[in-house]
């Protein structure tokens, strides 16, 4: 409050007793002129705005911990501004009701997350209950910037739990990219339900951000919801966590529930294409894919190819922890001799796939390719290595080795090359020519399993 008195009111510097450590009585500002008495008019002006303006702040302060009279009843300083809070009914948005039933998705949310980020489920929903309490203090209806930071020091004087006091305060961050990001689990938890009850709420009232324009700031919420969860290691499931606080926000709104089902359809689904089946509700079937656009964001910024993340967005994978930990996986596999040259391969054996289902049609190479009608040593060769890294590729996958997952992959390189300069794939037999194509296909099914290699550069 003093900082915010000194630095954001009086554009002036706080200064810090080198001893202690502590705020100094003393602050530092810049004038523009060049006074003749040496700046002691300026000092002194400045003084006496900075005085009067910590006696407010003061005046504020201490009204704040005196009971209210209406709302005695409820206990302590904090539990009586969260009465008033509800009893104000103050709006938050129009169509997603007031401040005061937005508390009460928050609290479920965060409950209901508490458990799947290691947070103890009462401190959870008790600090998601107190979270905009101090709204409507004074102090905060004076210096607005200092939300979430009055709640928790009311939350400590009036001997709340140190984790649920931590939270009050956290909740609100990320608020921009530099900005540090809540790590301990209660303040993970109500952090994550207050984006994600933001997201998921406008998401349902069709008020999307629109190119340049987000006047509610979900970018920064989603890209928020993402730092917290990567930064700590979370193993969240997000497209159940939406779907499920999806459910809650449409039956307060329109008092009955919905289906939102992903739908995992051949060539989508998860995080990069979801599929909802929606009935009387506004369209949020872009909610997901929104969330791939912010995570493309971050990661570019932190120098991971445009190409990789597309390849493994593809694959409707929606733990954010799992998609980065393969496109660092995929990354350094294919800056090995191995990578780069089963990637050519893969081109290779796409560009005549491609070429001869346009012939056939598509999806007339996906049954399995006959044994009886390989010819070729190196068909048999191939054929081998493709069964042995399709188990191996897939246990490993099971297990998140996604480091396994490309060396069981590396083992094609050399049996492919091999097809490739002795195998003639458009044989004269029809018979051949179409097992040859299927052993194609089945390459090409292999290796997306890790990622869809078509969309790598130069694949």
């Amino acid at each position: 409050m003093i900082r915010a008195t000194i630095r954001a009111n009086q554009k002036c510097f706080v200064l810090r007793d080198p001893k202690t450590e502590k705020l100094a009585n003393k602050f530092l500002l810049v004038s523009n002129v060049v006074a003749t008495d040496h700046g002691k008019a300026i000092a002194a002006g400045n003084g006496r705005v900075v005085r009067a303006r910590l006696s407010d702040a003061l005046y504020f302060w201490k009204t704040d911990q005196a009971p209210l009279p209406d709302f005695s009843d409820k206990g302590k300083p904090l539990d009586q501004r969260l009465a008033k809070l509800r009893a104000l009914n103050i709006v938050f948005h129009a169509k997603l009701g007031t401040q005061g039933q937005r508390v009460d998705r928050i609290m479920a949310l965060a409950r209901d997350l508490a458990p799947k980020v290691g947070a103890d489920a009462d401190k959870a929903a008790r600090a998601a209950e107190l979270a905009k309490a101090d709204l409507v203090t004074e102090v905060v209806g004076e210096f607005p910037e200092v939300q979430g930071f009055m709640g928790r020091r009311y939350a400590e004087l009036q001997g709340e739990d140190a984790e649920v006091a931590a939270a009050i305060e956290d909740h609100y961050k990320p608020q921009g990219p530099t900005d540090r990001i809540p790590d301990a689990p209660v303040s993970i938890a109500v952090a994550l339900a207050d984006k994600l009850d933001t997201l998921v709420g406008f998401w349902a009232i069709d008020e999307k951000p629109t190119g340049s324009k987000d006047p509610f700031a979900l970018r920064r919420a989603a890209l928020g919801v993402i730092r917290i969860i990567l930064e700590n290691g979370l193993r969240l499931e997000l497209q159940t966590a939406l779907n499920s606080h999806h459910q809650v926000i449409h039956k307060e709104i329109y008092g009955r529930t919905t289906t939102f089902d992903i739908v995992q359809e051949e060539g989508g689904g998860g995080l990069a294409n979801p599929r909802p089946k929606m009935r009387n509700i506004a369209d949020v079937t872009d909610l997901l894919s929104f969330f791939a656009d912010r995570l493309k964001v971050y990661l570019k910024d932190r120098g991971a190819r445009h190409d990789l993340l597309d390849a493994v967005f593809a694959l409707g994978e929606d733990d954010l922890v799992l998609i980065v930990a393969r496109i660092n996986a995929l990354d350094a596999f294919l800056k090995t001799e191995d990578g780069a040259s089963l990637l050519a391969g893969y081109k290779r054996a796409a560009n005549i796939l491609k070429a001869e289902e346009k012939k056939d049609g598509a999806g007339a190479f996906e049954s399995h390719p006959e044994a009886n009608l390989r010819i070729e040593h190196e068909e048999h060769v191939l054929a081998a290595a493709l069964d042995r890294a399709d188990r191996e590729v897939a246990e490993k996958l099971k297990a998140e080795d996604f480091e396994g997952a490309m060396h069981a992959l590396s083992k094609l390189r050399t049996p492919a090359d091999a097809f490739f300069d002795k195998v003639t794939v458009n044989a004269d037999n029809a018979d051949l020519r179409k097992n040859r194509l299927q052993m194609l296909a089945q390459l090409r099914r292999a290796m997306h399993l890790v990622a869809d290699f078509s969309k790598v550069g130069g694949a």
